[in-house]
């Protein structure tokens, strides 16, 4: 297991699988306000890619020609923010994805606790830690401690993407989190666009 750090943009020639489990550090969680920071990435081998983006950045090439690559899934755990994010820094539309968040509300109905930590907890007997939550992302240089946090978010999703594909297979829900997946890029447009709390579809 391994943490590699990139500045501005994925190296050339890096291939990440089929499957990319992704997450994102900003300034804080207003995308129109705080930054986009860092983004860490895996493909379920146990290691960590981690690209640092620079203040005013505005392109990444070999990153956006991933996150918009549609024979590569892109896993997420909230991605509605993450989603959001990389198309308010980047202006381009990830997909096609999946949210292990959206996935755990749609099986786990006994439950209002979906967050990352619980989740690997209850479902995969993992602890990760989340004391570096709250730190300052746009720092120059990031410490070892922040690149372990950051990795712990995208390096697990893999296994419990398959542990919620067996429960929404269970439960029969797994065409209705397909289609919950594919607007996902549609909602986090809304978010950006003026639409974050009001649902269009009410009367």
């Amino acid at each position: 297991m391994a943490n590699y750090l990139y500045h501005n943009d994925l190296p050339d020639g890096l291939e990440l699988g089929p499957v990319v489990a992704i997450d994102c550090e900003t300034m804080g969680l207003n995308p129109h306000r705080d930054r986009l920071c860092l983004i860490q990435m895996s493909g379920g081998d146990g290691d960590c890619h981690l690209v640092q983006v620079s203040k005013g950045q505005a392109s990444a090439p070999n990153l956006c020609a991933m996150l918009t690559n549609p024979d590569v899934l892109k896993l997420f755990h909230f991605g509605r923010f993450d989603i959001a994010a990389l198309l308010n820094a980047f202006g381009v539309v990830t997909a096609p994805v999946y949210c292990t968040k959206i996935a755990s509300k749609l099986v786990r109905t006994y439950t209002d606790r979906h967050g990352l930590k619980v989740l690997l907890q209850d479902m995969l007997g993992i602890d990760i830690s989340k004391h570096q939550q709250q730190s300052d992302w746009g720092a120059p240089k990031l410490s070892n401690a922040q690149l372990d946090y950051a990795a712990s978010d995208v390096l697990y999703l893999h296994q419990l993407k398959a542990a919620f594909d067996l429960l929404l297979a269970r439960e029969d829900r797994k065409a209705l989190a397909q289609a919950c997946f594919d607007f996902l890029p549609t909602r986090a447009a809304l978010d950006l666009q003026g639409w974050p709390e009001i649902d269009i579809f009410a009367h």
